[in-house]
């Protein structure tokens, strides 16, 4: 499982109890049982609706705070321009050379 994250919970002793219970009687693990129950329950709410609106309601608000951030940082520079990313430079890696110098320019 590349890319997991531990997540720590608390469980009342007679939930854990019974998960226990389930997880033995299925012949899974513990936390097979819970990581099963989190990816129903995602499902569920997936399928609600309801969490489709509200996500739509939170992705207006960060374009809204990003535009009136793009808007504080074109005033500050006084441009209308977007900020140009950086640019880095990459090293050489033909010539056997580490440094970052261009050979075409030295």
């Amino acid at each position: 499982m590349a890319n997991t994250k531990t997540v720590a919970i608390r469980l009342d002793e007679d939930v854990h109890a019974q998960l226990s219970i389930i997880a033995q009687l299925a012949d899974t693990s513990l936390t097979e049982e819970i990581r099963e129950a989190i990816e129903a329950h995602i499902d569920a709410r997936r399928r609600s609706g309801d969490l489709a609106t509200q996500a739509d309601a939170v992705l207006e608000g960060i374009e809204r705070d990003a535009a009136t951030r793009r808007d504080a940082i074109n005033s500050l520079f006084g441009t209308t321009e977007q900020p140009r990313k950086r640019q880095t430079r990459r090293k050489n890696t033909n010539s056997g050379n580490n440094d970052d110098t261009d050979p075409a320019t030295s």
